[in-house]
């Protein structure tokens, strides 16, 4: 067989594997057979429209006969904001605000009404592409929800509020190339042996992960408050499944880890792998630069947690308690579900109880402040940052303590200094 025929054939082999382990799942059901043959023909077209990385395909919107696409060029966006950013107001658009118009246009569905979609293209000069499909859309909710799929694996997405962590091996560098991968190799068990038990307690979190090189970076592809506090459960797990590891290890086999959990925006795309687009997302934005920055000045053992303030998402029920939510109340609320995991074995040991909080000076009264410190980078810029801790008790066994005391962070020597002691609401430790 001719190798462009091998090759066509892998392609298609990678594409239902893409639309049946990801585009299709939890709506397989919803679909009749000529449904699935006509989305499957839509990915084939719209593979051609991304031409092997070349254009983003922006948004989508049903047609009598098909759909109409926004293609665009991947750096047409760019090229866009930094055209409106130093345009004088009157020059830019008839819009109020042409750059808020795009990045809402990159958040969320990429479904839109034929309106918004031809007023982005004007703003980006591309004009809507028609596509024919064999069979007219059948309209229904579940085959909206897989084009919207099919049609983010060729786009590009901002998210606004994500929660991301990163586990950085220390003195990575200084082991040889066999430590290396066996260390790697027990983090990766580590993020796994977490996400099973969180599994098992029902808390599915849909965990991903990118590799730094000498660590990960974990974010849920959920979005929301809650989702957001579950990832932070996740990585107490890791830290104890890791802690436990390291316990019964000889030689130079499991990491000693630092930690960062932080809240902020990114972007989210498909990277190129071969000549199709990877079947998971990256990340990259503020909160994976602000993790890289964080994570220099973090001490062996330490978790950090930087300073955010997120506002609800559409995933959120309202609650006006929750309006915005900052570092502080964020472990708050992190602590108060924390019993989900109570009766989880680590080590054949049940866990009786956890706490989790951000570390301080004791106060005559027996509480405690917070300590919001300041650490500066190697480019001289400075961000907040809260020292936190995880003492995991399990009913026989010792306890698993995680991070590291608030009095290891007051030496001269280390670059980081204390912003001021935040007197919170709660709680004695």
């Amino acid at each position: 067989m001719p190798d462009h025929q091998n090759h066509r054939r892998d392609l298609d082999a990678k594409r239902l594997e893409y639309i049946s382990t990801h585009a299709f799942v939890g709506l397989d059901d919803q679909l009749d057979l000529k449904q699935r043959s006509n989305l499957i023909e839509l990915d084939k077209n719209l593979h051609a429209l991304w031409a092997l990385g070349s254009n983003f395909i922006l948004g989508w919107t049903p047609s009598a006969d098909g759909l109409l696409l926004l293609v665009t060029h991947y750096y047409a966006v760019a090229d866009y904001a930094i055209a409106t950013a130093s345009a004088p107001p009157e020059n830019t658009s008839t819009i109020s605000d042409p750059h808020a118009f795009v990045m809402r246009m990159l958040t969320g569905s990429r479904h839109f009404d034929e309106r918004q979609l031809r007023n982005a293209g004007r703003l980006l000069e591309a004009e809507p592409i028609h596509l024919k499909l064999r069979q007219p859309l059948a309209g229904t909710d579940a085959e909206a929800q897989i084009i919207d799929r099919l049609v983010r694996r060729y786009s590009v997405s901002y998210v606004a509020n994500r929660a991301a962590a990163l586990f950085d091996i220390v003195g990575f560098s200084l082991l040889s190339a066999f430590e290396q991968m066996t260390q790697l190799n027990s983090l990766s068990h580590s993020l796994n042996s977490a996400h099973s038990k969180m599994l098992y307690k029902r808390m599915n979190i849909d965990f991903a992960r990118s590799s730094t090189g000498d660590g990960f970076y974990i974010w849920n592809r959920d979005l929301g408050i809650e989702a957001n506090t579950q990832l932070y459960h996740f990585m107490h797990l890791v830290l104890a499944d890791n802690a436990i590891a390291r316990h019964k290890a000889r030689g130079r086999t499991v990491p000693l880890l630092r930690a960062c959990f932080h809240i902020s925006s990114c972007y989210e795309f498909y990277q190129a792998e071969g000549l199709n687009p990877t079947m998971y997302s990256d990340i990259v934005g503020d909160v994976t630069i602000e993790l890289a920055r964080m994570i220099e000045r973090a001490l062996p053992g330490q978790i950090l947690v930087g300073e955010f303030l997120t506002k609800p998402s559409q995933n959120d029920d309202f609650d006006p308690d929750l309006a915005h939510v900052d570092s502080i109340r964020f472990v708050e609320k992190a602590q108060k579900n924390l019993a989900q995991l109570n009766g989880l074995e680590l080590a054949g040991d049940a866990i009786e109880s956890i706490k989790c909080y951000l570390t301080g000076r004791a106060q005559p009264d027996g509480t405690f402040t917070i300590r919001k410190l300041v650490i500066s980078d190697k480019h001289g810029l400075t961000r907040n940052v809260f020292n936190a801790k995880i003492n995991i008790y399990r009913t026989t066994g010792e306890p698993i303590l995680l991070g590291i005391e608030d009095r290891l962070l007051r030496g001269d020597e280390l670059a980081v200094t204390t912003a001021e002691h935040i007197h919170p609401n709660t709680s004695s430790r």
